[in-house]
C-alpha cells in the first residue's frame, strides 16, 4: 500500500511546480499596458470677429473734364506765319497763340477806306450844295422843289457814307480774327500744325485746358435710380485702386442717356493735390458709398483658397478644448488690410490667423491670445 501511495503523490508535485513556472514566465513576457489619451492640441493665434462700418459701394469708370476746355479753331482762312505757344504752357487770358498771314484781309480793309473817302467827299459836297440851294430858296431865286431834291442828294450821300463806314469797321474787324488769343488762363494741349501750313474754319490748332475747375463725369446705371442721390460720398481713384482724392456727387441729369440706360451723374475734383494727379479727358475710377453697414471683418492673412472658393477656419469651442473647423465665406472688397464678410461668420467667431498649412477639419487646437 505505501508503494502505490509513493507514485500517485509525486507526478502531482511535479505538474503543480511546472505549472507555476510556467505562469511566471508569462507573466515576465506580457508588455506593460499604454496610458490612454488624444493628439496633443496645436497652438494657434486667433482673432476675434467684431463688426465694423463697412461702405456698401459700386466702381464705376468715370472721365474727368473741366469746365473751362476750349477747342481753338481759325474763323477765316489762310497760312499761318507764327505759332508762339508749345505743347504744356501756361497761357493767360488773351494771350496771342498763334497768328493767320492777314495781307488778303488788311487790303480788304484799305479798299473800304478808300470807298469810305470817297462817299465822305460826296457828302461833304453836298452838305455845300444843300447849303447854297437852301439860301437861293430862301431869297425865291428857286423852286421849292430844286431845294428839296438837294436836302434828298445829301441825305443819300449820308447813307452812302454811314455804309462805308460800317463795312470798313466790320472788315477792320476781321483783322482780329487772324490772331488766335487765349479765351481763358489755361493749359495748351497738343498743336498738331505747323508755321506755312493753310488753315481753314475745320482746321483743330490747339486746345486750352484749366486744369482747376475738373469734374468726373460718372454714368450710373439705372437699377441704381432709387439710390443715387446729390451729396453721395464718392472715391476717385486710379487703376491701382489708389485713392487719388475724395469728392461727393453734386450734380445728377435729370434725364437718362436713352443709349446707354445710364444716369449721369458729376463730382467735383476738389482744388489740392489730388487735383495736380489728374488731367481733363482723364479715364479713372469712381467708387460711389451707397451706405455704411456694421459688417463682420476678417484679416486677409484668415484666408484660404480652394478650388475658387474662400475659406477660414474657426476655433470651434467643444467639451474638451477647441478643434479647427472649415467655414466657407463670401468676400466683399478689401478695406486696407481686411476683408468684409458678407456671409459666413458672425460677431465672435474665433478665426485662426497662423499655421493655416497644417490645419484639419476637427483637429485640437490651442487658441493663444
Amino acid at each position: 500500500m505505501k508503494r502505490l501511495t509513493f507514485r500517485s503523490t509525486v507526478p502531482v508535485q511535479l505538474l503543480l511546480a511546472s505549472s507555476f513556472a510556467i505562469g511566471l514566465a508569462g507573466c515576465k513576457q506580457a508588455p506593460p499596458a499604454q496610458a490612454a489619451g488624444g493628439p496633443q492640441a496645436m497652438p494657434v493665434q486667433v482673432s476675434t470677429i467684431s463688426l465694423s462700418s463697412v461702405p456698401a459701394s459700386d466702381t464705376y469708370v468715370s472721365t474727368i473734364k473741366s469746365r473751362r476746355s476750349a477747342t481753338m479753331q481759325p474763323q477765316v482762312d489762310g497760312n499761318i506765319t507764327r505759332i508762339l505757344v508749345k505743347s504744356g504752357d501756361h497761357v493767360k487770358a488773351g494771350q496771342l497763340l498763334i497768328t493767320i498771314d492777314p495781307l488778303k484781309q488788311q487790303a480788304t480793309v484799305a479798299q473800304q477806306r478808300g470807298t469810305e473817302l470817297q462817299k465822305k467827299a460826296v457828302v461833304d459836297y453836298n452838305r455845300i450844295e444843300e447849303n447854297r440851294q437852301k439860301q437861293l430858296f430862301e431869297a425865291g431865286v428857286i423852286s421849292r422843289d430844286a431845294y428839296d431834291q438837294a436836302v434828298q442828294s445829301l441825305g443819300n450821300s449820308a447813307g452812302d457814307y454811314d455804309a462805308a463806314v460800317q463795312g470798313r469797321q466790320t472788315q477792320q474787324e476781321q483783322l482780329a480774327y487772324y490772331q488766335i488769343r487765349a479765351p481763358f488762363a489755361g493749359i495748351i494741349g497738343d498743336v498738331p500744325v505747323h508755321q506755312g501750313d493753310y488753315v481753314s474754319p475745320t482746321t483743330v490748332l490747339t486746345t486750352v485746358d484749366e486744369n482747376s475747375g475738373l469734374e468726373a463725369y460718372i454714368y450710373i446705371p439705372t437699377e441704381r435710380a432709387t439710390q443715387v442721390k446729390l451729396g453721395l460720398p464718392v472715391d476717385l481713384q486710379d487703376t491701382a485702386g489708389n485713392t487719388i482724392t475724395k469728392s461727393t456727387i453734386s450734380f445728377l441729369s435729370p434725364q437718362v442717356d436713352n443709349g446707354t440706360q445710364t444716369i449721369l451723374a458729376k463730382a467735383e475734383v476738389p482744388s489740392g493735390t489730388g487735383a495736380l494727379l489728374v488731367r481733363n479727358q482723364q479715364l479713372i475710377n469712381a467708387r460711389v458709398t451707397w451706405s455704411s453697414n456694421p459688417t463682420p471683418v476678417v484679416p486677409v492673412l484668415a484666408i484660404t483658397r480652394v478650388g475658387g472658393q474662400t475659406f477660414v477656419f474657426v476655433a470651434a469651442s467643444g467639451g474638451n478644448g477647441y478643434t479647427a473647423h472649415m467655414v466657407a465665406v463670401t468676400l466683399g472688397d478689401t478695406l486696407g488690410n481686411t476683408y468684409p464678410v458678407l456671409t459666413g461668420l458672425h460677431a465672435g467667431d474665433k478665426v485662426i490667423l497662423s499655421g493655416l498649412q497644417f490645419l484639419q477639419e476637427g483637429m485640437p487646437v490651442k487658441p493663444l491670445s
